[in-house]
């Protein structure tokens, strides 16, 4: 059903593609920020007033009640407790410092149980699977109820957009990985499209260069967003084109970035550009832990939200400054219980809590990737290839490496259920966001990995 509206979309004038998208905004609108959104946002701005013991007794009752819950309504966890001898006694007297004898939970269980062993057997109605980008290959299904999916946009208001100073009923100019300008490279302007009902502008991803900067601030003019948000290094590079032609762009409130390593520089170009402050935060489609900026320059994770470790390769917690893996247990999410999942990111421990600011956990540094940027012949340059790839579950992991500005070569470990037309659909998906371009598929038992267990996404010989 997808693939046909896809299909339609692409072939309508760009004022009739503007009212599909702002269409689909309404929805979407009203699903995330009706029903208990208020009540669920004055929740959460109310509890960033308390202090450590709080915050403790709070995320024990939390604990317990997801940890019972799981026991008994979901079945991938009732094995799982009873295998490490846990009880619904000694879940209704377990202490934050017993988490450690929960079992880990990885990615690839949760690809593979999610709609079925991971799902509460007592689901609400109306939910809606959601699916990660996949940053290396490796989507998840997300089962989001109406009443989960507003408590995550009341955090995510509260936390990010509030402590931005903004609101969601603030215009924004959002760059991300959906394809909302078709034609790949043969693409005419404008590279964007617009969303009345949420006074969105949705920047295409795949046409930035600096050829076609003045299109995208012609957009900023119009229609004056409040802020920037989106992927960080797409982001950088749009700024740094409208800074490189001496383009005169209107300040901004904040610019908020996720997805992709905030890096110095980026921050610094982006600050000078749109003359406002830069924040960075985390989280992912798992909606299981946030970490976000203040207006203080820190970053904060939200115990109301989820419980945050950060763990070393013997699952022992790491000392303020070290690095170690996230592993995330959702507060948010009955339907669905994700219990000390380890969600494939690093994160460097700050002190356990800040007396300068609220009384929540600090973490030092959100370390992500710096994958390299790919440069297509006509200028274009993106490091983000999430989006090809997000609903092909036959990829488990994925490098994608740029030989030329001609050929891309894709390392990828795949599924039994790998085939020729998998193939024929991933060469589709690239081609209809970037052109024509020659793509080799190498199949292989694994990616080699980093001293700190990572790969890079994107691999570029075009410099």
């Amino acid at each position: 059903m997808a693939g046909i509206l896809n299909n339609i979309y692409k072939n309508l004038p760009v004022p009739i593609q503007n009212l599909a998208i702002s269409a689909y905004g309404y929805g979407w609108k009203k699903r995330r920020f009706g029903g208990i959104f208020e009540e669920e946002l004055k929740g959460f701005k109310l509890r960033e007033e308390w202090d450590f013991n709080q915050w403790r007794d709070y995320q024990t009752i939390q604990l317990r009640n997801l940890l019972l819950h799981a026991f008994e309504t979901v079945p991938y966890y009732n094995a799982a407790f009873r295998d490490v001898h846990l009880t619904k006694s000694t879940i209704e007297s377990f202490e934050l410092e017993d988490l450690g004898k929960v079992p880990i939970l990885e990615k690839d269980a949760l690809r593979k149980l999610g709609t079925t062993d991971l799902l509460s057997v007592k689901r609400e109605e109306h939910g809606k699977y959601f699916t990660s980008s996949g940053s290396t290959g490796t989507p998840v299904k997300i089962l989001f109820s109406e009443s989960m999916h507003q408590k995550w946009r009341a955090a995510f208001e509260a936390r990010i957009y509030n402590w931005a100073g903004i609101t969601h009923n603030d215009s924004r100019g959002m760059i991300g990985g959906r394809l909302v300008v078709p034609g790949g490279s043969k693409a005419k302007p404008p590279f964007y499209r617009y969303n009345y009902f949420e006074k969105q502008i949705y920047f295409s991803i795949y046409h930035i260069r600096k050829q076609n900067a003045w299109n995208y601030l012609e957009a900023i003019k119009k229609y004056k967003p409040n802020f920037m948000t989106g992927y960080a290094a797409s982001n950088f590079l749009l700024a740094s084109y409208f800074e490189e032609l001496g383009f005169d762009v209107q300040p901004l409130k904040a610019v908020i970035t996720s997805s992709e390593k905030l890096t110095g520089s980026m921050r610094s170009t982006l600050s000078r550009v749109y003359q406002c402050n830069v924040y960075d935060s985390w989280s992912g489609i798992e909606a299981c832990g946030m970490i976000s900026e203040n207006s203080n320059g820190l970053l904060y994770s939200s115990p109301d939200i989820g419980l945050i470790e950060v763990l070393d390769d013997d699952f022992n917690p790491v000392k303020e400054g070290e690095i170690g893996s996230v592993y995330c247990t959702g507060f948010l999410n009955y339907d669905q219980p994700l219990i000390r999942y380890k969600i494939g990111d690093l994160a460097r421990m700050g002190n356990a809590v800040s007396m300068a600011g609220p009384q929540m956990p600090v973490i030092t540094e959100i370390v992500g990737r710096i994958d390299d940027v790919v440069t297509l012949i006509d200028g274009r340059q993106f490091s983000s290839f999430n989006r090809f790839f997000a609903d092909i579950e036959e990829i488990k992991e994925v490098q994608v490496e740029q030989l030329s500005f001609h050929e891309l070569v894709l390392h990828m470990v795949v599924t039994d259920s790998y085939n020729s037309e998998v193939e024929q659909s991933i060469l589709k998906s690239i081609r209809d966001r970037i052109g024509e371009i020659k793509v080799v598929f190498n199949v292989v038992e694994n990616i080699p990995r980093n001293a700190n267990g990572k790969f890079k996404a994107v691999v570029s010989h075009v410099k």
